[in-house]
């Protein structure tokens, strides 16, 4: 790795040690916290773990076990903090990743840029010393996608199916990259492509079953309808992005009343415009072209998810780099498309700020017409996003970077 390499890391460890003790100053200063509300139900189960009892004793820890089992380091040594440490490494690596990948496939100056838009981001860096755990989740996903770019299928499947286990969602990627295995062994005949997608689709499913098996005996079926089911009826509402808050708010006012419950028909738009973008690595299927069209398939499940918030970003946020490596979109229109989604997510937020933290009634028109308006701007961002991946790349540039 190059010194630039080194100095971007090194540069975005002190960033993120800055964001870090100024969220310990600020939740001892000041009246809004900086830590996650989700890092202090991560603690709690932690605690509960680390007395040999069920994470899932603490009321709204829906996740898997083995998150709370990170954060049993924080009631050993006794410090609040600790798990955050462990979140900001798990940041680094996935940074560590990106530059590795990039570096595969552009030149140096252009890859330092782009590795930035991780490494130095100020939501990725929040996110993560706030005490969120997709950073987790980020860093299983890219090291399975660098073992699948070195034909390591075998380490690459169960590296994916782990990041299955921390969250469902990432099993939408299973098509494009089944797509990139099939044309990437199309060499070696069809016995050979059968093997490759057998190693890694069935190292996927020993991992995946594997762990939520072990999670079973060990928390019974509450671990399956905490860690899984409640993710299919969940009516979340608050901090909400997602065009379907209001109905969301609407039905969870209504449980038990005869309500709508027409949000739990959120998942068919997003499924069928999730299949269909997944379906893009037909016409590049390089691995290079398979980064951005996870990104374009992340954003645009996000978009259509029935619960959208911040930290969601993230999951997208990763493939940027990659996306941004081969994009024929101009920086006019690049600016343009930023300040937009910018713009309308901060619409939203003055609106969520009113309502959460002043107790004042802008559910219609502020919320609705927020959400509205950032869903609209998604909607032509991923529009966007879908025309300039099947632009042909030139000759040249494709010829480099066909992997």
């Amino acid at each position: 790795m190059v010194g630039e390499d080194w100095g971007l890391i090194v540069l975005s460890f002190l960033v993120r040690v800055g964001f870090f003790l100024f969220g310990i100053y600020q939740d001892a200063h000041f009246k809004v916290r900086y830590t996650d509300i989700d890092y202090f139900v991560f603690h709690d189960a932690a605690k509960y773990v680390y007395e040999g009892k069920s994470p899932y004793a603490r009321d709204t820890y829906r996740y898997t076990p083995l998150l709370s089992w990170l954060l049993v380091p924080n009631h050993y040594f006794g410090w609040f903090h600790l798990g955050k440490i462990i979140f900001v490494i798990f940041d680094l690596i996935t940074g560590f990743l990106i530059m590795k990948l990039l570096n595969q496939s552009i030149s140096k100056k252009r890859a330092l840029v782009l590795e930035s838009i991780w490494l130095l981001n100020p939501m990725v860096i929040t996110i993560s010393t706030r005490g969120n755990a997709e950073s987790v989740l980020c860093c299983l996903i890219m090291l399975a996608l660098y073992y699948l770019q070195k034909g390591r299928y075998i380490m690459a499947g169960l590296l994916y199916g782990l990041s299955i286990h921390f969250k469902i969602y990432p099993i939408i990627y299973c098509i494009p990259m089944a797509i990139f295995i099939y044309h990437r062994t199309r060499k070696e005949g069809p016995r050979g492509q059968l093997t490759a997608l057998l190693k890694i689709g069935v190292s996927t499913l020993v991992a995946l079953l594997g762990c939520g098996w072990a999670m079973y005996k060990m928390y019974g079926y509450e671990f399956l309808d905490q860690a899984y089911l409640y993710h299919l009826y969940r009516t979340d509402h608050r901090h909400n992005f997602s065009i379907w808050n209001m109905l969301l708010y609407l039905d969870s006012a209504n449980k038990g009343n005869g309500g709508s419950n027409l949000s739990k028909y959120a998942f068919v738009p997003q499924l069928l415009l999730v299949l269909m973008t997944g379906c893009l690595q037909w016409w590049n299927p390089t691995f290079d072209n398979l980064l951005s069209v996870l990104f374009v398939q992340t954003f645009a499940f996000v978009a259509y998810n029935k619960v959208c918030t911040s930290q969601y970003f993230v999951w997208y946020l990763i493939f940027l780099p990659f996306y941004l490596s081969r994009s024929h979109i101009s920086w006019k229109r690049g600016i343009l498309m930023v300040t937009l989604w910018a713009v309308t997510q901060g619409i939203w937020l003055s609106q969520g700020y009113y309502l959460e933290f002043e107790g004042k009634n802008v559910f219609y028109p502020g919320i609705f017409v927020a959400s509205a308006m950032f869903f609209l701007t998604n909607v032509w961002l991923l529009g966007g996003f879908i025309t300039d991946l099947k632009t042909p790349m030139p000759l040249a540039t494709a010829g480099k970077k066909n992997n």
